[in-house]
């Protein structure tokens, strides 16, 4: 049963950012936590920037394995979709947007970290509008600023992470 709220990630993808939950959730605990014992055996907590500095890291991190587990735990993993003339997530899509021709990929950053185009999720409102659109159909989105986008899918094409 498919969750259409699920990020969608690439078997590569999702082994990627396990090994990264892994070492956070292991290593990168330890050295924090190594780290915070240091500057704690330094004095006084109040003006102990080096304390301050690893009690920052360490909330950061936990956010990190907190988006990392709830995006793991719920991905749709599959390999990226052959074009087929449909925008759906793991593809590149060129579109008219407010007349300007932009070339991205739709779906997840985390599908591939070393593409230069721009990602969109395809739960963004730009996402959530093309996803199952042909080439040839135009739609719009309201943005997050109210304003209405007019939208035209020109061609989509597989993508080559």
């Amino acid at each position: 049963m498919s969750n259409e709220n699920a990020p969608f990630l690439t078997q590569e993808a999702y082994d990627r950012l396990a090994a990264e939950l892994e070492h956070l959730s292991t290593t990168g605990r330890e050295e924090i936590a190594h780290r915070i014992q240091e500057a704690r055996e330094e004095g006084d907590l109040k003006e102990n920037g080096g304390y301050h500095a690893a009690k920052d890291e360490q909330g950061k991190q936990e956010a990190r394995i907190r988006q990392l587990t709830a995006m793991l735990k719920d991905a749709e993993i599959s390999e990226v979709p052959e074009a087929d003339g449909v925008a759906r997530p793991g593809t590149v899509v060129t579109a008219l947007i407010l007349g300007d021709e932009e070339r991205f990929l739709l779906g997840s950053r985390a599908i591939s970290s070393s593409t230069e185009l721009d990602v969109y999720s395809d739960q963004s409102p730009l996402g959530t509008a093309i996803n199952g659109l042909k080439v040839g159909e135009k739609t719009s989105y309201t943005a997050p600023n109210g304003k209405s986008i007019a939208v035209e899918i020109i061609k989509v094409e597989t993508f080559q992470g």
